[in-house]
């Protein structure tokens, strides 16, 4: 270096980016706690070894995983995982591939978690399951400088005759609520003409209005016959009235 100074001092000149950081050896030995950057470092040729590492967030894709779920049910399983570097120290001192052990470490918890659930607590709660999955690979993985942001479960495929029993038991149950919801009316409505009828039977007059009524709606329908129900005592009332005639024209006479 002190011979070709001053053109070898830009090979000793390294530019590390804002997203990056550099992990300087120095004879085999990390030079600092801490890496370097971003900006300018000085790397000494032949004695120096940098290494650097990303600290963006990763996006890790766990392919379908072929779990058997407690109540012994085979599904398949795939999810995402979200994380990132905080420590380049760490990331590369203490594991050899950190992107592969966190993509592996993924599966495996994975397919963990999910084999102590059942299938309905798999397809109700994946929140939960995802949360507790981000967890343990945190835990898992703070000694290589990971920082899980997040972990989201993707699609649960079940066998397809799977699917069909539960949308016949999906079906049954919809039909039988829907029968006691119709019988729930019924009652209510024979409830509220119970109530109604008293009331009419306290009233005659009440009654008459009603029929008015009925007579009003059918009309507004346009319809070429209306049959309008007469009640009983007007019906006796003529018929008295029609008999009394006759009795007194023979007395005349």
């Amino acid at each position: 270096m002190i011979i070709t100074f001053p053109i070898s001092i830009w090979m000793c000149l390294k530019i590390i980016k804002e997203y990056e950081r550099a992990v300087v050896f120095r004879l085999g030995r990390i030079q600092a706690d801490k890496a370097k950057g971003p900006g300018l470092i000085l790397v000494l040729p032949c004695i120096d070894v940098y290494i650097k590492v990303d600290l963006r967030t990763v996006t890790c894709n766990i392919p379908p995983q072929e779990i058997l779920t407690r109540d012994s049910v085979t599904t398949q399983v795939d999810g995402v995982v979200y994380y990132r570097i905080y420590s380049a120290v760490s990331a590369v001192a203490n594991v050899n591939d950190v992107h592969q052990a966190t993509f592996l470490l993924a599966q495996t918890t994975l397919r963990n978690v999910l084999g102590t659930q059942t299938l309905s607590q798999i397809l109700a709660g994946r929140e939960e399951i995802a949360h507790s999955i981000q967890t343990l690979l945190d835990d898992a993985t703070e000694l290589w400088g990971i920082h899980v942001a997040r972990v989201e479960i993707k699609d649960v495929r079940i066998p397809v005759q799977l699917q069909r029993s539960m949308a016949a038991e999906a079906e049954a149950t919809r039909e039988a609520r829907a029968k006691v919801l119709a019988a729930e009316g019924e009652m209510n409505a024979s409830k509220s003409l119970k109530s109604a009828s008293m009331v009419l039977s306290e009233s005659p007059v009440a009654l008459q209005l009603r029929y008015l009524q009925t007579l009003a709606t059918v009309a507004t329908e346009k319809n070429s016959t209306i049959v309008f129900p007469l009640p009983m005592n007007i019906l006796e009332g003529i018929g008295g009235i029609s008999s009394n005639n006759h009795k007194k024209v023979p007395n005349k006479a």
